[in-house]
């Protein structure tokens, strides 16, 4: 049976909430309606296993019996980052500078949302990366996986290396096509 794509609409949007733990959360449109399902297999086929509420996405939707859902991602899109640092490591953070480091692939070693951070590993480096909570949110996460691949941009922060914006790791390679 052929599914029927006449329903498939492309939709810009809040994330309402999200919880990886139940393995779904919802999207707020634009335009008005019903919540739209996001299901966390969607979430990962874009290369995220969470998404912050209040992150800005773009999806493509799908009506069903059971109400819309998301069936694709589009995009998301981090809040902006505000001009008062969230940590005193970023003081003196110059965001243009921050944009200029490359973003390089690594790999969750550990995170715990509960206390709030947790640390990275670079690829081919041996040395753990400091992960925030905070410099998850403003990246548009939630939270991180044991074994997530992601990409990072880091800086040498007061305690050592640490995250200090964190993308789907898909992000590093499209980042390195470019170069």
């Amino acid at each position: 049976m052929a599914e029927d794509l006449s329903s498939l609409q492309q939709i810009q949007g809040l994330v309402k909430w999200f919880d990886p733990a139940k393995g779904y959360g919802f999207v707020v449109s634009d335009l008005g309606g019903p919540d739209i399902l996001l299901h966390i297999n969607v979430l990962r086929n874009f290369g995220q296993s969470s998404v912050a509420d209040g992150t800005r996405i773009e999806i493509v939707t799908h009506q069903t019996d059971r109400g819309v859902q998301a069936v694709e991602i589009l995009d998301i899109v981090p809040p902006e980052r505000d001009e008062t640092p969230v940590l005193s490591d970023f003081t003196d953070l110059d965001l243009t500078e921050l944009q200029s480091r490359p973003l390089v692939p690594a790999r969750v070693k550990w995170f715990n949302k509960g206390k709030g951070f947790g640390f990275a590993n670079v690829f081919g480096r041996d040395e753990d990366v400091f992960l925030h909570v905070e410099v998850l949110r403003l990246s548009g996460l939630s939270d991180l996986q044991p074994g997530e691949a992601l990409a990072m941009r880091i800086i040498d922060g007061k305690r050592g290396q640490m995250a200090a914006e964190v993308q789907a790791w898909e992000a590093a390679l499209d980042e390195c096509e470019q170069d």
